[in-house]
């Protein structure tokens, strides 16, 4: 199976360098996707949502403390399976000309990000699990 590190190395690959905000945005989406066009997760990490949007924690430990991120010491892009690349191309072809302010905006204004933040307020730290569940069934209505 494919892990966060891969999708994420593969992004990075095919979009060049980006900010490490816009990445976790771009890794949510490629997972919320995944759950709907192919019924099944593209990795097994949990996100959670923070303060300024959806992050996995994994992939915010490798990284940590760098701004713009070009690759990663981990991930092997040649682990995605050929749907799982046809899933992760759609994502920036939508998603990827957006800032990452508006990529953190959309993910404030959609149910999951919004039910796992329940009752915490804004700006405020939080590392609740965005079930996925709620990725498939709020993406797959849209």
């Amino acid at each position: 199976m494919a892990s966060v590190f891969d999708v994420a190395a593969y992004i990075l690959e095919r979009q060049g360098p980006m900010t490490t905000w816009k990445l976790q945005k771009l890794v949510y989406y490629c997972q919320a996707w995944s759950l709907v066009w192919d019924d099944d997760v593209i990795f097994p990490q949990e996100i959670e949502a923070w303060a300024n949007g959806p992050v996995v924690r994994e992939l915010y430990r490798a990284h940590r403390g760098t701004y713009r991120i070009a690759c990663l010491r981990k991930g092997s892009p040649e682990t995605l399976t050929g749907t799982q690349r046809e899933t992760v191309d759609a994502v920036p072809t939508f998603y990827g000309n957006k800032s990452p302010q508006w990529l953190s905006d959309l993910t404030h204004m959609e149910a999951p990000w919004q039910s796992a933040r329940r009752g915490i307020p804004d700006g405020e730290r939080g590392n609740q699990i965005i079930p996925k569940e709620s990725l498939a069934e709020y993406y797959g209505s849209l």
